[in-house]
This record gives C-alpha cells, sequence and structure tokens, in this order.
C-alpha cells in the first residue's frame, strides 16, 4: 500500500514523530488503529440506541 500525504500532512506526521521519538510508520499504524477502533464503537453506539429508541417498531415488524 502507498499512503500519499499532502506536505503540510507529511510535515506534521515527520514532526509528531520527531517529537516521541518514534517512527513516522509507527505513529500513523496507531492513528489508523486508533480511527478504526473509534468508528467501530460509534457504530456500535449508533445502533445501540437505534435499537433501544425503536425496539417496538423492530418488534412489529419482526410480527410481519
Amino acid at each position: 500500500m502507498t499512503l500519499r500525504l499532502t506536505a503540510e500532512e507529511a510535515d506534521a506526521l515527520r514532526e509528531t514523530a520527531r517529537r516521541e521519538r518514534r517512527s513516522m510508520q509507527a505513529v500513523a499504524r496507531e492513528a489508523i488503529a486508533a480511527y478504526v477502533s473509534s468508528r467501530t464503537r460509534r457504530r456500535a453506539e449508533h445502533l445501540a440506541r437505534i435499537v433501544a429508541e425503536d425496539a417496538l417498531l423492530l418488534r412489529r415488524l419482526g410480527d410481519m
């Protein structure tokens, strides 16, 4: 996989890696993992809210 960054994104990544004394790859991989985890958690929360709020409707649809 090739990840293409703008000059500004690459500079920010480089600076973060330098400041944390880590590789740019390690910083990018951690950021991707955090993003994916957050999206998965938010999706589960949204689905749980929908199921709770629309329980009666979902039950009625299931009975059809």
